[in-house]
């Protein structure tokens, strides 16, 4: 893999031929951020920037918002995000019970979902991994701790594995 830079920010423009050999749109994944905390957001849009990432950052604000997101205003318009962020404690029906249904879609439960989280309590993190979280991280106090975790995480997700769809 010599020549890609770190940060997997490289953009790959396709023009692919339509009758008439015009171009047609194709559109980017993105990433969901399930965060309340407008501090917490803000970090995760300056680690994605800083990893180079290209793809768009979509928030929501609570367990319900994700899900709204998710099986209405997302699906049948954009295909569904490359990987959720997700918080566990939003207001609403949080993270927890968005874990859940996101499990029981069929459309979305092979979708990566990490959680983020400043909950360090043994029992969410038996819940999560039992409900089929991908991974579970205590989000670090420390800002820059904080950016660089974020950054791993996202080189992980998106530069390292495959992804379904």
């Amino acid at each position: 893999m010599a020549g890609i830079k770190p940060g997997c920010g490289q953009q790959l423009l396709l023009h692919l031929a339509r009758h008439a050999g015009q171009p047609i749109a194709v559109h980017k994944r993105s990433i969901l951020v399930v965060e309340d905390s407008d501090e917490d957001f803000a970090t995760v849009q300056d680690a994605a920037r800083r990893a180079g990432l290209t793809q768009t950052v979509v928030r929501a604000t609570s367990g319900d918002a994700c899900m709204r997101l998710l099986r209405g205003e997302m699906r049948g318009r954009t295909a569904a995000p490359l990987l959720v962020l997700l918080d566990l404690n939003t207001p609403g029906d949080d993270g927890r019970e968005a874990l859940r249904e996101i499990r029981r879609d069929p459309a979305l439960k092979t979708m990566p979902l990490v959680v983020l989280s400043g909950s360090a309590n043994p029992r969410d993190l038996q819940s999560c991994y039992a409900s089929g979280v991908n991974a579970y991280h205590v989000k670090p106090v420390d800002h820059a701790l904080h950016l660089q975790v974020l950054q791993q995480i996202f080189t992980y997700w998106l530069c390292s594995v495959a992804l379904p769809g």
